[in-house]
C-alpha cells in the first residue's frame, strides 16, 4: 500500500491518537500504540499529549463539515447546469421580461408574522404588499426596501387570504377567516376596517376581487370561496351577498376570476374544479373539472400570452384568443398539477413535486407556469415544452410553502379619467388586455409565504 500521508503528518496523526485514547481513559491501547510505534514518555509525555487533546475531534467534526458542503455544492452545481442546459439565449441574458424566472435566494426575507403564513397580495400601483397568517394579523410590506410599514389587526381567528382590488380609482383590500369574515380594508385611511361582511357559516377559505368587465361593471364585486361549500358574490359598496354559487359536495379552498370578470374558477375538497360562469342570473357550472386523485388546493386561470404554448400541448392549431377562460391549471394534494382547456379536457398532468401542491401562477409572458408546494420547493413549467420542469429553487423555504403571487403587471399610459390612482392591473395579480398588445410592463416580481414564517420576495 502506497504511503498517503508524509512522515511529519503520520506523525501528527499517531499523536493525536495517543492523546485521543489517553483521554478517554484507554491508557492501555495507548501504550500498546506507544510501543509499536516506538513514542517513548521521553519524547511524547502527558504534558505534551495536552496540546494534542482534541485534535482528532476537531479534524474529524471539520471533515464531516466539509463534505456536507462539498455535496451541497454539488446539487448546486447540477442544479445550475441544469437551468444553464435548459436556458434559450435571451433567457440565458435574464434580462427579458418574459423569459424572467425567479433565482435563489431571495431579494428579501420578511420577518414578523409569529405564526404560518397563509396568503399574500400584490398592492396593484404601489409596492406595497399584504400578508395574512394564522396569528390572526395582516401585515403591511414595503417588498422594494423590504421594510414592515404596519400591522393589521381586526380578525378572531386565522387569516386565510388577502387580495387588494375594487372599484375603479378605489384601491381595497380584503381578507378572510377562520372566524366567517370577510373583512374590507381602506389603504388610504391607513387601512381602517370600513366593512364587516358576515354570511357564510363556515371558515371563509379564499377572496378575490372580481375584475371589471361583463359581470361587475364598476369593479365592485367580490367573490369568496367557504367551507360551507360555497361560493358567495358581494357588493362591497353595500356590503351584500348578491348572489351564492352551491355546486360543490365539500369545502371550497380556492378560487379565481377570469380578466373579464364573467367567468369564475373554484377548486374543492370534492376533488373538483368548476369553471361558472356568473355573467348570468343564477350562475351554474359551465365545466367540471374531474381527474384529480385527492383534495384540489389551488388554481390559476391562464392569461392570453399563454394561449399559443397551450393550444399547442392541446392539439389546436388556432387558439381562441377572444375567450378569457380558453385554459386553466390546478393543484392537488395528490402532489399533481393538471392543465385544462374550457371544455374540461386534461391536457397535461405535470409531475415532480414531492407533496402538497399550495399554490399556482402563471408567469404574464405566458410561457411559464410556478408552483408552490409542501415540499419547500418553487417550480417553473416550461409550456412551451409540454410543461417540462426547467427550474426548481429546492431551498424556497425552510417548511411548506403555502402560497404564491406575481406583482400585476403596470398598464402605461392609462389616463386618470380611468382611475385616481392609475390601476394597471386586474386584483388577481393578471395584467389587462392591454398586455397581450405590448402595452404592459411585466414586473418580474414573485412573493411566497411559508409555515416557516417568512414571506419572501423574488425580484429581478
Amino acid at each position: 500500500m502506497s504511503q498517503i500521508l508524509t512522515s511529519r503528518q503520520a506523525e501528527e496523526l499517531h499523536r493525536a491518537l495517543i492523546a485521543y485514547l489517553i483521554s478517554n481513559n484507554l491508557p492501555s491501547t495507548a501504550a500498546a500504540l506507544r510501543a509499536e510505534i516506538g513514542l517513548g514518555e521521553d519524547v511524547f509525555n502527558s504534558t505534551t499529549a495536552k496540546k494534542y487533546e482534541g485534535l482528532l475531534e476537531k479534524k474529524w467534526t471539520s471533515v464531516v463539515r466539509l463534505q456536507k458542503k462539498i455535496m451541497d455544492l454539488e446539487a448546486r452545481n447540477a442544479s445550475l447546469q441544469s437551468e444553464l442546459d435548459n436556458a434559450t439565449p435571451t433567457s440565458r441574458q435574464n434580462q427579458d421580461p418574459v423569459n424572467w424566472l425567479p433565482k435563489s435566494p431571495a431579494r428579501h426575507t420578511l420577518q414578523s408574522h409569529r405564526e404560518p403564513i397563509t396568503c399574500v397580495a400584490f398592492h396593484p400601483v404601489f409596492s406595497s404588499l399584504a400578508s395574512g397568517s394564522e396569528d390572526q394579523t395582516i401585515k403591511i410590506w414595503d417588498w422594494e426596501l423590504g421594510e414592515l410599514e404596519r400591522t393589521i389587526k381586526g380578525h378572531t381567528k386565522a387569516v386565510l387570504d388577502v387580495d387588494f382590488g375594487g372599484p375603479r380609482g378605489k384601491t381595497l383590500l380584503a381578507s378572510c377567516s377562520s372566524d366567517l369574515t370577510i373583512k374590507l380594508w381602506d389603504p388610504l385611511d391607513e387601512y381602517k376596517n370600513i366593512r364587516t361582511l358576515p354570511g357564510h357559516d363556515h371558515s371563509v377559505s379564499a377572496v378575490r376581487f372580481i375584475p371589471s368587465g361583463v359581470a361587475g361593471g364598476a369593479g365592485n364585486l367580490l367573490i369568496s370561496a367557504s367551507r360551507d361549500k360555497t361560493l358567495r358574490i358581494w357588493d362591497v359598496s353595500t356590503g351584500y351577498c348578491v348572489k351564492t354559487l352551491r355546486g360543490h359536495a365539500e369545502w371550497v379552498r380556492d378560487v379565481c376570476p377570469s380578466v373579464d370578470g364573467k367567468y369564475i374558477l373554484s377548486t374543492s375538497d370534492d376533488y373538483t374544479g368548476r369553471l361558472w360562469d356568473v355573467s348570468i342570473p343564477n350562475p351554474e357550472p359551465k365545466t367540471t373539472l374531474i381527474g384529480h386523485e385527492h383534495v384540489v388546493l389551488c388554481c390559476a386561470i391562464a392569461p392570453t400570452t399563454s394561449y399559443a404554448h397551450l393550444a399547442t400541448m392541446a392539439g389546436v392549431r388556432k387558439p381562441a384568443a377572444s375567450s378569457a377562460v380558453e385554459f386553466m391549471a390546478t393543484g392537488s394534494r395528490d402532489k399533481t398539477i393538471r392543465l385544462w382547456d374550457a371544455r374540461g379536457t386534461c391536457l397535461k398532468i405535470l409531475v415532480g413535486h414531492d407533496n402538497w401542491v399550495r399554490g399556482l401562477v402563471f408567469h404574464p409572458g405566458g410561457k411559464y407556469l410556478v408552483s408552490v408546494a409542501d415540499d419547500y420547493t418553487l417550480r417553473c413549467w416550461d409550456l412551451a415544452q409540454e410543461g417540462r420542469c426547467v427550474k426548481i429553487i429546492a431551498d424556497a423555504h425552510g417548511h411548506f410553502v403555502q402560497c404564491i403571487r406575481w406583482a400585476p403587471s403596470v398598464v402605461r399610459d392609462v389616463p386618470l379619467a380611468n382611475g385616481v390612482d392609475g390601476q394597471g392591473g386586474e386584483a388577481n395579480g393578471t395584467p389587462k388586455k392591454a398586455a397581450a398588445t405590448g402595452d404592459a410592463q411585466i414586473r418580474c416580481v414573485l412573493a411566497t409565504g411559508s409555515v416557516d414564517l417568512n414571506v419572501r420576495i423574488f425580484a429581478n
